[in-house]
């Protein structure tokens, strides 16, 4: 099969793509800067190409032709703005609207978008309300008869040798004898980067995916503060974590967002926090997926990049 990946050169597409070219798919990545998609060079039938994929005669000459269109498209901070600002909204919302419309004009046979565990449109976040607007769009885009479907995944927090969360908790550990953590009492439900991969994988093809939402999480709840010591005790550097105050917590986050380059923490991030990132359902058995347990992978990496 054609498959277009957008947002494919990220943490997750990464994961998908070396999947899919293993099953001998031809697999097109736009990235907004070459070098970002390199890497994914090394697979011989994976084309990366610059691209301006908010453009929307560009956006159509991507989705042209495809039989499969994946969307892995997420940021994690915005402009401020109501109700999710700005970015949010370009990303999140504009974005996945425009794919599904393009899909249906092509005939793409499935969209396959990656939205989050806790997407709400009265959730307390511009990101949270962002990610259910955008589910929203793509209904309504594929509301209309038509060919093509759509499946929607749903992933907590993701973990993987890569991810810019256990990682981040690490790093801090190298430079801190205490880790001060805002939000330390807030809930979530890691999932394996393997396993989104393995769900997405399947719903390439699987009937019963059509247009349907699956959450994916992990076999555990953890505080963030929980995480935020294992994170520091597997590379090999055990720290205190101190639960920050709402307003300090709030302090914090106005300061990371002023200093250069992408924040370690944003207002918008801490009012995430705020609702507990868990599902009290199984992942789906259609997915046929068995999930894997952060211990059982996160020490290795941690330890390893230490």
């Amino acid at each position: 099969m054609r498959i277009l990946a957008i947002g494919g050169a990220g943490f997750i597409g990464r994961q998908v793509i070396g999947r899919l070219v293993a099953q001998g798919h031809v697999v097109h990545v736009p990235t907004r800067q070459f070098q970002h998609g390199r890497e994914l060079l090394v697979h011989p039938t994976v084309t990366v190409m610059q691209a301006d994929i908010h453009d929307d005669a560009t956006l159509e000459r991507l989705v042209a032709g495809c039989d499969i269109v994946l969307n892995f498209v997420g940021i994690l901070h915005s402009r401020e703005g109501q109700p999710y600002g700005a970015d949010f909204e370009r990303a999140h919302v504009h974005l996945p609207r425009r794919i599904a419309q393009a899909c249906r004009t092509h005939q793409v046979k499935r969209f396959i978008h990656i939205s989050a565990l806790g997407a709400d449109q009265q959730g307390p976040s511009g990101y949270l309300r962002s990610k259910a607007a955008g589910e929203q769009a793509i209904r309504e885009s594929y509301a209309a008869p038509g060919s093509g479907d759509f499946t929607i995944v749903r992933p907590s927090v993701v973990f993987g040798s890569e991810d810019k969360f256990m990682n981040m908790f690490a790093k801090l550990a190298r430079f801190l004898f205490v880790l001060p953590i805002a939000g330390a009492h807030a809930k979530m439900q890691p999932v394996f980067v393997g396993d989104v991969a393995t769900a997405v994988m399947t719903a390439l093809t699987l009937p019963a995916a059509a247009n349907k939402t699956y959450a994916l999480a992990g076999p555990r709840v953890y505080t963030l503060g929980e995480l935020v010591k294992l994170a520091a005790l597997w590379s090999g550097r055990p720290r205190v974590v101190v639960d920050l105050p709402l307003s300090l917590g709030r302090l914090q986050a106005r300061i990371f967002e002023c200093l250069p380059g992408e924040p370690l923490l944003s207002r918008d991030n801490l009012a995430s926090l705020s609702v507990d990132n868990v599902t009290n359902e199984p992942v789906d058995a259609e997915l046929n997926l068995v999930v894997t347990p952060l211990e059982s992978v996160a020490p290795i990496y941690l330890k390893g990049g230490a």
